[in-house]
């Protein structure tokens, strides 16, 4: 069951690196093209969403950021949530890797980032930004460049990203928080209760769930944290185990129905309205600006050291051991993948900065950093693949 469910997550998420990429390169050319004044308009045109006393206005951009991707972070949830329980993560031998290696990929971009921002022309705020590794990308890259590497490669990046997500996600709650409403936080706790209670209640149907985390989102986004953080723990609330037996678990179930429609249209969405940038609004300075340099260094030369670096200490002092089958070329194009940060990326840079020209700039040092990444761990990874296919049998 855990072999099965971790391949399908695999299939769909690099499928969804495609058209991720696809979104991503419409937003940089819309916004760089006679039409984008309209792109523009679009991210921030305001609506107003509007329910008893819940009353919210916000452009387009921000409710697909706080509001959509709750729904992607929840999906992140169940997937650490089954991971620790029944996955990867729940054999130490076997998490040891990859969770070294991802406390390693976050260290060492977080000190390029400050090595670049230490300084008053520079802004430390942004240093977890280059941290994040993008499962959809990152997994895609690995598909279409070495589908016939080992199969533990594949496990090895997912478990790297996942822990990578919930370090990001440990992230949002510490450094993103500013002022909390108690009594919305008092209501986001009250809901995430009669979830974890629902959860004993066998025969619970399905609409109940989602009616109490539209609850919890709702108080969590007027408390003032991030909703990120309603959705990883409203994901902690639901049972593994199925509503009857012989059916499916109900965690599964949410998993199953919620990933395609998160990596072939929340995130998709995401990117298109948190990708584009103006290259005219950017100088010369701005291209080589301390925040643009220290995130897309951090990327490509931050993650790879960290990861591979961190992966070569942990299987030298013999406290883990490389992936079955895998050599060393090929665990360092996986470490070079975890530098496509995109997504999560681009998410903690628009809660790090408000200023449009910062966030540009955290744009172009994402895009540039992960394209960097994504070119050199394919390069490495079809290489590798190209040698065992011409070495005698």
């Amino acid at each position: 069951m855990a072999r099965r469910i971790t391949l399908s997550f695999l299939r769909t998420e690099a499928a969804s690196g495609v058209i991720l990429t696809l979104a991503a390169l419409a937003a940089i050319a819309l916004a760089n093209s006679p039409w984008a004044d309209g792109y523009f308009a679009f991210i921030g045109h305001p609506f107003t969403i509007r329910f008893g006393a819940f009353d919210e206005t916000k452009p387009v951009l921000k409710w697909v950021k706080e509001g959509l991707m709750a729904v992607f972070f929840f999906v992140v949830g169940l997937e650490i949530k089954f991971e620790i329980l029944r996955g990867e993560l729940s054999n130490p031998r076997r998490l040891a890797l990859p969770v070294l290696a991802a406390v390693g990929g976050m260290a060492a971009p977080a000190l390029i980032y400050a090595a670049f921002n230490y300084g008053p022309e520079g802004s430390l705020r942004g240093w977890p930004v280059p941290t994040a590794t993008d499962i959809a990308f990152a997994l895609a890259a690995l598909a279409i460049a070495g589908p016939k590497l080992p199969p533990a490669l594949r496990t090895f990046l997912l478990t790297l990203a996942i822990a990578d997500d919930l370090g990001a996600v440990a992230l949002i709650g510490l450094l993103f928080t500013t002022k909390v409403h108690l009594w919305a936080l008092g209501g986001a706790i009250s809901g995430l209760a009669l979830m974890a209670l629902l959860g004993r209640w066998r025969n619970a149907p399905y609409l109940f769930y989602a009616a109490l985390f539209v609850v919890v989102w709702a108080f969590t986004l007027k408390s003032g944290m991030s909703t990120s953080l309603a959705g990883v723990a409203a994901a902690m609330t639901i049972p593994l185990e199925p509503r009857r037996t012989g059916q499916t678990g109900v965690l599964h179930y949410f998993m199953d129905s919620l990933h395609p429609y998160v990596a072939f249209l929340i995130l998709p969405l995401f990117a298109f309205v948190a990708a584009g940038f103006s290259f005219a609004d950017l100088s010369l300075q701005d291209l080589l600006s301390p925040v643009t340099l220290g995130v897309a260094l951090g990327l490509f030369l931050g993650k790879q050291v960290g990861v591979f670096g961190a992966a070569a200490l942990a299987i030298g002092l013999k406290l883990a051991r490389r992936p079955t089958g895998a050599k060393w070329a090929e665990l360092y194009g996986c470490a070079l993948l975890c530098g496509v940060g995109f997504t999560m990326s681009l998410f903690i840079g628009a809660l790090a900065f408000d200023d449009p020209i910062a966030q540009a700039e955290v744009r172009l040092g994402v895009v540039a950093g992960s394209l960097l990444s994504t070119l050199a761990g394919m390069a490495v990874l079809a290489w590798s693949q190209a040698r065992r296919a011409d070495a005698p049998a």
